[in-house]
């Protein structure tokens, strides 16, 4: 065995996915949101809320929870903080951009939820390997060609019924499976991911570069509670004005 992703116990896949659970359902609700608005500037900031809910942490972190899992016994593992931050950035991008071209009219139409649960898919995946790049082994890393395919298919084709979830059916928990879909889609995708990846080590290397992962963990969850605090905020208050009775008026 020349790697090992669940070094930590079987309970990290459960924290992650219900990670990505909580990122995805409150991004997708905040898609909700961007396409029963008819304000454009409200509705671009209500996707990028979403964008930053489900690619900074439903995505995101996920993949960092579910890093720590990672190991190559008897050998150390580091990451490089700048491809780190940059697989972040790339995550919420690719998000914006799916649920841009999803979200950006109010009526439903299959090609731009086509085309939206495409780019949203593929934006997990590039989120996962640019965040594989990040990591620093004693040797190379490779792919499995046909494991990686496997990996694209399955995050496109649960983001796309995520979306479709999300506005197709007007009830709660149709909408809580929408996130729950979500999360499996993400999960799914990083641990067929990781089962693509093919390790080259050479134990007579120089140690890698880079921090270990739990040296980044802790502002890691506080960006996240940041992230998540502001879209549940705006939520709770597009919700309460929304059923907040009228006034009544005066004969």
């Amino acid at each position: 065995m020349d790697h090992d992703d669940f070094a930590m116990g079987n309970w990290l896949i459960v924290l992650a996915y219900l990670t990505s659970v909580v990122g995805c359902a409150l991004g997708l609700a905040c898609t909700l949101q961007a396409r029963s608005t008819a304000n454009s500037r409200s509705r671009l900031g209500w996707l990028a809320l979403a964008a930053v809910s489900i690619g900074g942490v439903g995505i995101w972190v996920m993949h960092f929870i579910a890093m720590l899992g990672f190991s190559t016994p008897g050998l150390p593992v580091r990451y490089d903080i700048l491809r780190t931050t940059l697989s972040a950035i790339l995550s919420v991008a690719a998000v914006f951009l799916g649920l841009l071209v999803f979200g950006v009219r109010d009526r439903f139409a299959w090609r731009r939820l086509l085309l939206g649960g495409l780019l949203t898919g593929l934006a997990v995946n590039v989120m996962h390997y640019t965040g594989m790049w990040a990591v620093q082994i004693k040797g190379t890393i490779g792919y499995d060609v046909p494991m990686v395919a496997l990996s694209v298919i399955i995050a496109v084709v649960a983001a796309t019924a995520a979306l479709w979830f999300t506005v197709a059916l007007d009830k709660l928990l149709p909408r809580l499976a929408a996130g729950l879909v979500m999360g499996a889609a993400v999960t799914g995708m990083h641990y067929t991911g990781m089962a693509a990846v093919r390790l080259h080590l050479d134990p007579a290397a120089a140690d890698p570069p880079g921090v270990e992962v739990f040296s980044f963990l802790f502002p890691v969850f506080v960006l996240a509670t940041l992230a998540l605090a502001v879209p549940i905020c705006a939520v709770l208050t597009a919700s309460a004005s929304t059923e907040s009775p009228r006034p009544v008026t005066q004969p």
